[in-house]
This record gives C-alpha cells, sequence and structure tokens, in this order.
C-alpha cells in the first residue's frame, strides 16, 4: 500500500514592511513572524525601497507605516497599489486614525492599525485585510459610518483640500511644533516645511502664518474633541 500523502501545508502569508525606523521594523518583523501563518519578505525605509521590494520578494500584503522619509505613506500605498491593484495594504502609524483613516481607503488601503495597539491586533489587522476584509477600530468604523449618515452630500471640511503631506505638517503645528522641528521629525529640509506652509495657507485661504498656527491648533483641538466623544 502506498504511504498516506502528508497533508499540505500552506505556506505562509508575504508580508512586506514599509517603515523608516529600523528598531520598529525588527520588532514588528518579530512580531510577525511569530504569528505562523505570516512571514515578513521584505522591509523597506522608505517608498523607493518599498516600489524595489514589490517585485523582488512578491508579497502577499503590505504594511505601511504613515510618515516616512522620502514621501507620505498615503502616497505610497497609492503607488503600490497602482503597480499592483490586488495587493492589501495596512497603513500604521502614530498619529489617531480620525485624521488618516478616510485618506488611506481613498488611495485603496484596506485598514489602518496604530502603533500603540496592542501586538494581538496588529497581526489581527493584517490576517483581516488579508481575507479581502477592511479592519478600522470599532470608534472609527462607527464614526464614518454616522459620517455618510449625516453628513450633507456636498459637505467636505477645508482640510480635503489639503496634500497628505501638508495635512501632516499642518496637524504638527497644532501640536505646537516650530518648522525646524517639524523638518528633523519628517526627515525634511526647513526649506521644504516652508513652502508647504505656504502651500497651506494657500489652500486654506488663510493670510499670514498667524492665521495659520491658530487654524492649526483649532483643528488639532477639534479632532481630539471628536476622539473624546466616541
Amino acid at each position: 500500500m502506498d504511504p498516506v500523502a502528508e497533508p499540505y501545508a500552506r505556506p505562509p502569508a508575504r508580508v512586506l514592511l514599509v517603515d523608516d525606523h529600523p528598531i520598529v521594523r525588527e520588532g514588528l518583523a518579530t512580531l510577525i513572524n511569530a504569528a505562523g501563518d505570516l512571514a515578513v519578505c521584505g522591509q523597506a525605509s522608505g517608498g523607493a525601497d518599498a516600489l524595489q521590494l514589490l517585485e523582488t520578494c512578491d508579497p502577499d500584503v503590505a504594511v505601511v507605516d504613515i510618515s516616512l522619509a522620502d514621501r507620505n505613506g498615503v502616497e505610497v500605498i497609492r503607488e503600490l497599489i497602482g503597480r499592483r491593484p490586488q495587493l492589501p495594504c495596512l497603513a500604521l502609524s502614530m498619529y489617531d486614525e480620525s485624521m488618516y483613516a478616510m485618506r488611506v481607503l481613498r488611495a485603496g488601503g484596506r485598514g489602518y492599525v496604530m502603533k500603540q495597539e496592542v501586538p494581538k491586533k496588529i497581526v489581527a489587522a493584517i490576517r483581516r485585510v488579508l481575507s479581502g476584509q477592511v479592519y478600522l477600530s470599532e470608534a472609527m468604523a462607527t464614526r464614518l459610518v454616522n459620517h455618510y449618515v449625516t453628513a450633507a452630500p456636498a459637505s467636505t471640511h477645508p482640510t480635503s483640500e489639503l496634500s497628505d503631506r501638508e495635512l501632516e505638517i499642518l496637524t504638527l503645528l497644532g501640536q505646537g511644533k516650530g518648522t525646524r522641528e517639524i523638518a528633523e521629525q519628517l526627515f525634511l529640509s526647513p526649506k521644504t516645511v516652508e513652502a508647504h506652509r505656504e502651500r497651506i495657507k494657500e489652500r486654506l485661504r488663510l493670510n499670514n502664518a498667524t492665521e495659520l498656527l491658530r487654524y492649526a491648533v483649532q483643528y488639532t483641538l477639534d479632532r481630539a474633541g471628536a476622539m473624546a466623544t466616541t
């Protein structure tokens, strides 16, 4: 009698990590590889590296940090999906999801998880998007449903005119950070941050730096208040 064939074992899903902090990447890689059904196939420090690894490691899912050195993570997700439309992408960030979750979804991403979440939730988020579903926190999912049910069809927030990087800079301004501090955090030159500030003023129709700072602080407070009431 022929020996009984061993049952087929499905290979772990390949995960591409995109984060510009080596220590964070290594920690995430250890967490993901320990899951058993997931394995990190490549680690990228920015968008350019991620696009290159997309071809060489053939990932099943990409986990992308929002704040990267060379470009905003939302833009990277958009580019990855542009090259590989079926690739599920999960955004990972220190920023509150109320600021970026909708932008990630509009870019084609499948979910958003904050770095402060417990490890098992990060792994659960990866598994969820791999299964073809969307991953958001319960609070954010409820907020989005309420928004679409109650918002007037034509209503848009002025910040919807901002690019992802501009929104990131507006948020940091609202947290009290100056141009040089923002430049260091985002790995940009102060001149580039100043250029972004000028474009933010133009798009929000603000007259000067004082109005910009006031708007940024109020925007950040409003977002914090929305989170507190959810």
